[in-house]
């Protein structure tokens, strides 16, 4: 039995359906303007343009600045205002497009069945693929997590903290990874993470979660831009910032205008860099740790005996949990892909199953070597001015102290490359999350604009506009600007995570409640619902320590007692570490409060709209057993681990 790919993939592009049919499956793809569109537009027409080649040539040119200009233009399929379909449309016949929020017998009512059905019938393109969401999951989230704010990590805790934090986040992670592979799998929608919490859990608390993950990706793009004006700094330090902020925020801008084509080969490039770079950084660390430089002899593990594996007790580790919390952000952006992406099905699988091999190979096995190449106390993990400064990276200080030259010139290059990468995926998080939030009715309409290349313009121009930020990095108190931008979003991640696992916990609960077989899966979470529950009970101690060392902070250097912490200090201190937290709650219960939502009943939960394979699924079934039955034994293994 051979099917065409073409006849798998359920309203891939441009076929649409009315929702005024009530169809729970219902896609849509982008919608260009045909090129006929343009030749007959009435301002590039005339017999006198084509009179003569200058004249051809300048109606060609008028033609192409129409086609661009038009390209920015709403698409005809979205709906209006008022509701309706704007009357270029052809494909859902005027049908009419309920408010999400409206007024029902006199009380405010929010309707989470539309909510629903626009998530699944977003705009946004699909023109991401495998080789791209391989690369996102891959290199997504190696920025100045790993490469920076590891040094701050190390001296904090300790080599054996650092070790035991990352290693502790990165088995929550994989859990975590493996419940949004499901979710996003079987339900590929717009604004993964809002979406799913608003279907499964509760609208108010998707509300939530979706301000909390856009605010968390909003103010990364001033902090990365800032950090990569700064890595400037380590070649010449008398260069204003301002000039690279600028040369950067337009490079992100202009990525990201492309579209998410441009998105997805801008990561892919960028990902290549990042991963060959970690490689090389573990080579050369063995090289260095067993003696191999010309100017260096053996190191070995006498660092973690002098000055010692941990640094600060107990509460020395506590510490390093948000910052290894902060480093891993950005591997989830795989599942906020998911929406865009031509195959789900074929195409995240494979993706979520690498996230393991990268955080393995790209995070513990690269931070056990910095742990044995560099104590906790060197002064130069202290001596950065913030925590975006290359300087202090334990990385560049690692290859530093074997003596060679040029090659931490090539570590900041890739410190480089990397702050500008996650400045590009903080404006992709948070506009599609601010896109995904106004389809379902919880922010401003004018975030759910989507023109004719499927991009969602306004949500990207008003994500970048908060970059203007980053000149802030020519104003002495940056570094304190640096701590207040790295508390919002320090936590956020730990809520985005929680509430994913939990999502799926609820979702099996619901496929079981209506007797749905697992085997109509793509894809099923290789550590189940018991890994949720282990993803989710690991982000709640994670929490829950971090809320401990904020209230009973470490003694102050120098002081040596606790009580010499004014309460302004304490309150400070709080924010700065747990400035998420008030951020979530005053968005539930603002939320809660004005729409009265209630928490979604098992019974009520919609497992249908949204899905692409949904009326389709015994013929995508029967060619994906086909396609396995003719795979040798290697490539069954291969694909059961990759």
């Amino acid at each position: 039995m051979t099917l065409d790919r073409r006849d798998i993939e359920l309203n891939q592009l441009d076929r649409t359906r009315s929702l005024a049919e009530g169809s729970s499956s219902t896609v849509r793809g982008q919608t260009r303007t045909s090129d006929s569109d343009h030749r007959h537009h009435p301002g590039v027409s005339g017999g006198a343009a084509f009179g003569s080649n200058g004249g051809a040539r300048g109606t060609r040119m008028k033609a192409r600045v129409n086609t661009f200009i038009d390209s920015f233009r709403r698409d005809p399929c979205a709906f209006d205002d008022d509701g309706t379909i704007g009357p270029t449309d052809t494909g859902f016949s005027g049908a009419a497009a309920p408010a999400v929020a409206r007024d029902h017998h006199g009380e405010r009512y929010y309707d989470l069945r539309t909510a629903n059905s626009k998530t699944a019938s977003t705009l946004l393109a699909r023109e991401l693929k495998g080789r791209h969401l391989q690369m996102i999951a891959i290199g997504g989230s190696i920025g100045t997590g790993l490469f920076v704010a590891s040094g701050k990590a190390l001296s904090e805790g300790g080599p054996a903290s650092l070790l035991l934090a990352y290693v502790f986040v990165g088995v929550m992670l994989y859990c975590t990874v493996q419940a949004l592979g499901e979710l996003a799998v079987v339900f590929p929608v717009a604004g993964s993470f809002s979406a799913f919490s608003t279907r499964f859990l509760d609208p108010s608390w998707g509300f939530a979660m979706g301000w909390n993950y856009a605010l968390q990706w909003v103010v990364v793009l001033p902090l990365e831009i800032i950090a990569a004006a700064m890595t400037i700094a380590y070649w010449n330090p008398a260069l204003d910032k301002a000039i690279f902020v600028t040369i950067f925020l337009i490079i992100i801008v202009i990525i990201n205008l492309f579209g998410v084509k441009g998105y997805g080969e801008a990561e892919f490039v960028f990902a290549i860099v990042k991963v060959t770079s970690v490689v090389g950084f573990i080579l050369l660390g063995i090289v260095i740790n067993i003696g191999g430089t010309p100017d260096g002899g053996y190191i070995g593990g006498k660092y973690w005996t002098d000055p010692g594996a941990f640094n600060n007790g107990f509460k020395g580790t506590c510490s390093v949990f948000v910052t290894a919390a902060f480093a891993f952000a950005g591997t989830e952006l795989v599942g906020l892909a998911a929406a865009e992406t031509a195959n789900p099905r074929k195409s995240l699988p494979t993706a979520i199953k690498q996230v393991f091999w990268r955080i393995t190979l790209f995070y513990i096995v690269s931070l056990t070597l910095v742990g044995l190449l560099v104590p906790y106390n060197e002064p130069r993990l202290l001596g950065g001015t913030s925590i975006a400064d290359a300087s202090a990276s334990p990385f560049v200080i690692a290859i530093e102290s074997a003596g060679t030259t040029i090659l931490p010139s090539i570590m900041n290059g890739v410190i480089l490359v990397s702050v500008i990468s996650v400045g590009n995926s903080s404006v992709f998080g948070s506009s599609r999350t601010l896109a995904a939030l106004a389809e379902q009715g919880q922010a401003p309409k004018i975030f759910a604009y989507v023109d004719r290349r499927g991009r969602p313009l306004v949500a990207i121009l008003s994500a970048s506009s908060v970059g203007l930020l980053a000149y802030l990095a020519n104003v002495e108190a940056h570094g304190q600007v640096f701590e207040w931008l790295l508390a919002i979003s320090g936590l956020s991640s730990i809520f985005t995570w929680g509430s994913t696992c939990l999502a799926h916990i609820r979702l099996r609960k619901a496929w079981e409640y209506h007797h749905r077989s697992l085997s109509d899966m793509a894809f099923r979470a290789q550590a189940g619902v018991v890994g949720s529950w282990i993803g989710f009970l690991c982000n709640c101690l994670i929490l829950v320590g971090q809320v401990w060392v904020s209230l009973r902070p470490r003694p102050l250097a120098g002081n040596g007692d606790v009580a010499e912490y004014t309460r302004r200090e304490r309150g400070e201190n709080f924010f700065l570490q747990c400035l998420a937290i008030p951020v979530v709650i005053v968005f539930y219960v603002g939320h809660k409060l004005w729409y009265r939502t209630s928490i979604v009943k098992i019974e009520e939960m919609d497992i249908d709209t949204g899905r692409r394979d949904f009326g389709r699924l015994g013929i995508i079934k029967a060619q994906e057993d086909e396609e396995r039955a003719q795979w040798p034994k290697w490539k069954k293994v291969y694909r059961v681990v990759c």
